[in-house]
């Protein structure tokens, strides 16, 4: 049975994208609107500034995985990343959950919600491998492995915002898709 009447938006990309930014923005700008929630990813790595994450160990992690902790989990580059079950009642209750996930869950998130917007956030190889090298998180593993990751296809986006520009302006236009504008 799919889970809603509220909306999952599922914010794709490449690493170096810049989409923990924009939510970053995004969730500033809805900070007053009960019908918005960003639940915090756990994850297996240390996380960034740019990120609001729970860190969590592995052993923890495949702990809170065998007794069902998360609606959606996946790895990616090494680690360990994983919502909590507690966004299948916000959506019940008729709210809107954005949250920063692999393209890999996807298609698993099609079938399991009622109301999914797939919302990628891309940038130019160049501008990704520059802003990964910036970026200079020990945990991220080889710039290259992490811009050459493929994906299926399961993961076709409803919305690509090109983030070329000012960040500011790209998380306006993440949030009109977060509000269904």
């Amino acid at each position: 049975m799919e889970i809603g009447p509220g909306r999952l938006v599922l914010v794709v990309g490449p690493s170096g994208a810049g989409k923990d930014t924009l939510i970053g923005l995004a969730r500033a700008a809805c900070a007053d609107d009960g019908g918005i929630v960003f639940p915090r990813r756990v994850v297996t790595r240390a996380a960034s500034p740019s990120e609001d994450n729970e860190q969590m160990d592995l052993d923890a992690f495949r702990q809170a995985q065998a007794l069902g902790e998360f609606a959606m989990h996946w790895e990616a580059h090494g680690h360990c990343y994983g919502l909590r079950r507690t966004i299948a009642d916000e959506i019940r209750a008729g709210r809107t959950v954005v949250a920063n996930v692999s393209r890999t869950v996807v298609g698993a998130m099609r079938h399991a919600y009622v109301g999914v917007t797939v919302v990628s956030i891309t940038a130019p190889p160049e501008m990704l491998a520059e802003r990964l090298a910036t970026r200079a998180r020990g945990s991220d593993g080889r710039v290259a492995d992490r811009l050459n990751r493929a994906v299926d296809d399961a993961a076709a986006p409803d919305v690509t915002i090109m983030n070329i520009g000012r960040a500011e302006d790209h998380a306006r236009e993440l949030l009109l898709v977060i509000r269904g504008v």
